[in-house]
């Protein structure tokens, strides 16, 4: 008899999880539509708000191969802006390789100097740590404007006047705080654990930074290069204060110039033109790395 009912009972229980599957299956579609209803006002307002964003470039680069007066492209569609952009002075390409050689080695010294900043305040403890890295972040609280003439001076006295490299060491100087505030949160997140053990395996401080730490923290210096790419790429002040000479302009700068040139005139198509060729690289740029421009972001942002 006990085995009789030990049976019925695991029929029983057998039958009545069949007969809870299908109802189970059932239910999914119900569960999948509230995750849509409660999911749809974030889209919604996300969708929006992207909307808000490219919809200004999405016009740009229309009106810059529409037709338009007073500009190179009167009749038709096509690329009369972009052949005045080209013929501009000294050249659409000598001013992409102004913009480019400033913007990359302004990214270069910047990821050099926060890294071993952020590496330095994360990782050792030193007298008066706390200040320094205070002191470094204090730099954020003067107006930008205000340091250019300054530079300016300083520059001629080492003989870096109206030159790119000048600029590069400028931008790379109002990057910095930021940089080495974000490489010092990212280097914060990585567990300590992974130091002793580097260190019991005979890792140097050097080698402990260049095979340990730089792949955890790939995601950080990935957001600090792209943040420097896009401030030093899209910068109009530091070059027009610091920059006198036509044939080494940046591309804003340029752009800038152009747009009055002609009597007073404004060249609208020329403008939209180069507003265009300067969103590009940053468009692509973003589209590559967005997903380690938010992961550098995040990092350290949950450790407890």
């Amino acid at each position: 008899m006990a085995v009789m009912s030990r049976s019925t009972q695991t029929a029983t229980g057998g039958a009545q999880k069949a007969g809870r599957a299908p109802a189970s299956r059932k239910r999914k579609p119900g569960v999948t539509f509230a995750g849509i209803a409660l999911r749809m006002p974030y889209w919604v307002f996300s969708g929006a708000v992207g909307l808000i964003f490219v919809a200004p470039l999405v016009w740009t680069a229309v009106a810059s191969v529409s037709p338009q007066a007073a500009t190179n492209q009167v009749d038709g569609w096509g690329f009369g802006n972009y052949e005045t952009l080209a013929n501009y002075q000294a050249g659409i390409w000598r001013y992409l390789f102004n913009s480019a050689f400033v913007s990359l080695l302004t990214v270069a010294l910047t990821l050099a100097i926060s890294l071993l900043g952020g590496y330095a305040f994360a990782r050792f403890k030193f007298p008066g740590r706390n200040f320094l890295f205070l002191l470094t972040l204090a730099i954020l609280m003067v107006p930008y404007a205000t340091l250019l003439i300054p530079l300016y001076v300083l520059l001629n006295e080492v003989g870096l006047e109206n030159s790119l490299v000048g600029v590069a060491l400028v931008l790379t100087m109002f990057q910095l705080p930021f940089s080495t505030f974000l490489m010092r949160i990212s280097f914060e997140a990585v567990p300590r654990e992974l130091d002793e053990a580097a260190t019991v395996d005979g890792c140097s401080t050097w080698g402990l930074l260049w095979r340990i730490l730089l792949p955890a923290v790939k995601p950080g210096l990935i957001t600090v290069g792209l943040f420097s790419f896009l401030a030093a790429w899209n910068d109009f002040m530091a070059p027009l204060i610091l920059i006198n000479d036509t044939e080494r302009m940046t591309l804003p700068l340029a752009v800038s110039n152009l747009r009055g040139q002609v009597q007073g005139v404004v060249d609208y198509g020329a403008t939209e033109a180069g507003v265009v060729i300067l969103a590009l690289p940053c468009i692509i740029l973003f589209l590559l790395l967005q997903r380690h421009y938010v992961r550098g972001f995040m990092s350290g942002a949950l450790k407890g």
